[in-house]
């Protein structure tokens, strides 16, 4: 489980491909302090895990390798991650740490497309303020946004301004601009989007209400006597 809050801009150092799979190699120097074979570790939003051994990992300081399997690779934008691109990573929250974000599986949805950037107004400096970005919106996860809720985009957890039928949009602050990677994202890029859990599992539960009653909860024990 993650928060969204990202931790470090990091870079993929390489890339070697398995027909289906991949293995991808990252330098994230705080999100490898005390990383330990087998942690989870969000990149680009999508929980990867740590498949370096205590060795390797004591030998490439700030380094860490993570198997990608095809269904990530389908249902995410890693697949057209190259050698030098930047990626936000995130360590997974420990039980009892602030939860500056909101809760983050680190499971994509979906991907959309930045469709375009508004420059909002700018300091006594020049300085740009804020921004307002446009994101294209599958049909599939429509019903799960709503204005002033919450949605993660490339592992950024951020606030829907505009939830549209087919895009929604978010207003990213300097720090969000200058420490992720959505500052330098360019029109048609492509982003891994995660909804909130949370209406998922209402909808599941309002499902159940249509749902025949031997389906809907188990029948009641018959009185044995």
């Amino acid at each position: 489980m993650f928060t969204g809050i990202i931790e470090e801009l990091g870079e993929v150092v390489s890339i070697e491909e398995f027909g289906d799979s991949s293995r991808i190699r990252l330098r994230g120097p705080v999100v490898c302090s005390g990383a330990r074979h087998g942690d989870s570790i969000a990149v680009n939003g999508v929980c990867l895990t740590v498949v370096d051994s205590p060795e390797q990992l004591a030998a490439a300081t700030g380094e860490f390798s993570a198997d990608v399997m095809a269904e990530t690779l389908h249902r995410s934008s890693l697949g057209a991650l190259k050698p030098g691109s930047r990626v936000n990573l995130e360590r997974a929250m420990a039980l009892g740490d602030r939860l500056g974000g909101h809760l983050v599986q680190g499971h994509v949805d979906a991907t959309g497309t930045l469709l375009s950037r508004e420059p909002g107004e700018r300091d006594a400096e020049g300085n740009l303020r804020w921004e307002v970005l446009r994101f294209s919106l599958p049909q599939s996860i429509t019903r799960y946004l709503v204005e002033k809720g919450s949605i993660t985009v490339d592992g950024v957890s951020l606030t829907v301004v505009e939830a549209a039928l087919d895009s929604f949009t978010v207003s990213l602050i300097p720090a969000t601009l200058a420490l992720t990677t959505l500052g330098a994202k360019g029109i048609g890029d492509p982003v891994n989007l995660e909804v909130d859990v949370l209406a998922k599992y209402v909808e599941r539960l309002l499902d159940t209400r249509t749902l025949p009653s031997t389906l809907a909860a188990p029948a009641a024990a018959e009185d044995a006597s």
